[in-house]
C-alpha cells in the first residue's frame, strides 16, 4: 500500500505539522510511562488530576478535528457548543477506566492528523473560530495543537520539563503569552528579556520597570506559571 502524505505543500505549514505531531507524540510517550494506577495522580495543573489533563488532550484534538471538519465543508461545526460543556466533557473523560482513556487519547491523535493531512492546501485559510471566540484560518490550528501537547506532556508531572520542549515552540509561546498581557495591560511594571535574544518584551518605556532576566526555559517556565525564579513576583496569568 501506497503510503499517504500531508496534501499540503505549503513548506512552512509541513514543518509546523512536523512539530505538532512530535509534541503529540512526546505526550504520548509520558503518558503511557504512567501506570493505571499513577493516572489518579496530581498534575500540576491545581484541580486536575493526571486523568484530567488526559481526558483535555483528547477531547481537544476531537474539537480541533471540528475546525478542520469546518474548513474542509465549510459546515460550521464549533469546537465546543458551550464552555461549560467542555469542561463537563473533561470530568466525564476523567472517569473512563484507564485502558479507555488511554484509547481516547491515541484515537483522537490520529484522527486529527487525518483530518490535517487530507486537507487541500486551497482550504487551509478558510476562517474557523476557535472555543474564545478568535477567527482564525484553519492554519492556526496545528499552532494551537502544538501549544498544548507540548506544555500538557510538562503538566502531567511525570519528569517532562520546560527544556523538552523544542526552542521555536518556546519562543512562540512566549510571544503568545506576553501579547495576551500586552492586551490586559498586566504586564505594567515588568520587562522580559531573554538571554542571547535581541527581542524584549512588557513595559519597555517605563524606566522603573521590574527586569526579568534569564535563558528562555527558566523565563518561560515562569512566564506560563510552571516554575517560580527566585526573588521574582509570580508572573501575571497568562490564560
Amino acid at each position: 500500500m501506497v503510503a499517504r502524505h500531508d496534501l499540503t505543500t505549503d513548506p512552512y505549514l509541513q514543518e509546523a505539522l512536523l512539530q505538532a505531531r512530535r509534541g503529540t507524540a512526546f505526550f504520548a510517550r509520558k503518558l503511557n510511562e504512567l501506570s493505571d494506577e499513577e493516572l489518579d495522580g496530581d498534575s500540576l495543573l491545581p484541580g486536575w488530576s493526571r486523568r484530567h489533563l488526559a481526558a483535555h488532550i483528547g477531547y481537544n484534538a476531537r474539537a480541533i478535528a471540528r475546525l478542520i471538519e469546518w474548513a474542509a465543508t465549510g459546515v460550521e461545526t464549533p469546537m465546543y457548543s458551550s464552555p461549560t460543556a467542555r469542561n463537563q466533557e473533561i470530568d466525564f473523560g476523567a472517569t473512563l477506566s484507564p485502558i479507555a482513556l488511554r484509547n481516547l487519547t491515541d484515537h483522537a491523535a490520529v484522527h486529527l492528523s487525518v483530518e490535517w493531512r487530507d486537507l487541500p492546501d486551497e482550504n487551509w485559510s478558510n476562517l474557523v473560530k476557535t472555543a474564545q471566540g478568535r477567527t482564525v484560518p484553519a492554519s492556526e490550528t496545528v499552532w494551537m495543537r502544538t501549544r498544548e501537547v507540548w506544555l500538557h506532556a510538562v503538566d502531567l508531572n511525570n519528569g517532562a520539563t520546560v527544556t523538552d520542549i523544542p526552542t521555536p515552540v518556546l519562543e512562540r509561546l512566549l510571544q503568545d503569552i506576553t501579547s495576551a498581557w500586552k492586551t490586559r495591560g498586566t504586564d505594567t511594571g515588568l520587562i522580559i528579556d531573554v538571554e542571547g535574544s535581541d527581542t524584549r518584551y512588557g513595559d519597555l518605556t517605563n524606566p522603573d520597570a521590574i527586569t526579568i532576566t534569564g535563558p528562555l526555559t527558566k523565563i518561560l517556565g515562569w512566564a506560563a506559571g510552571r516554575t517560580t525564579i527566585t526573588n521574582t513576583p509570580p508572573a501575571p496569568l497568562w490564560i
